[in-house]
């Protein structure tokens, strides 16, 4: 199927419009100086953070049988080495991809 140039020159511009308004959209609501939203916003970057970390441990944990071998042991020691690494390094990407590897290395190489 061949796409026009029009259509494909449209759908560019439409993705570059609202990239470029979602990204300016904070900005344009937020100058406005309000000491309450400021306040707010101050608030919700204390507690977010937290509270998505608590909800992606969550997810991530909750499909494991503990009837069945190996009985979580993975995703805990996968865990317990995020746990280690930002405690170490302090660098969430580096924890994040530090134990998503050795849950993969675990899961293929040890708990086969």
């Amino acid at each position: 199927m061949k796409i026009n140039f029009w259509y494909s020159l449209s759908i560019i511009l439409a993705v570059g419009v609202t990239s470029y308004f979602l990204r300016a959209f904070p900005f344009i609501v937020l100058s406005k100086r309000n000491k309450t939203i400021e306040n707010f916003m101050m608030y919700l970057g204390k507690v977010l953070p937290p509270a998505v970390i608590g909800i992606l441990i969550i997810f991530c944990l909750k499909d494991i049988k503990f009837t069945v071998a190996p009985y979580g042991t993975p995703e805990f020691l996968a865990v317990i080495m995020v746990v280690v690494l930002h405690v170490w390094k302090r660098q969430t990407l580096m924890s994040i991809l530090g134990g998503t590897v050795f849950y993969m290395i675990l899961l293929q190489k040890v708990f086969v």
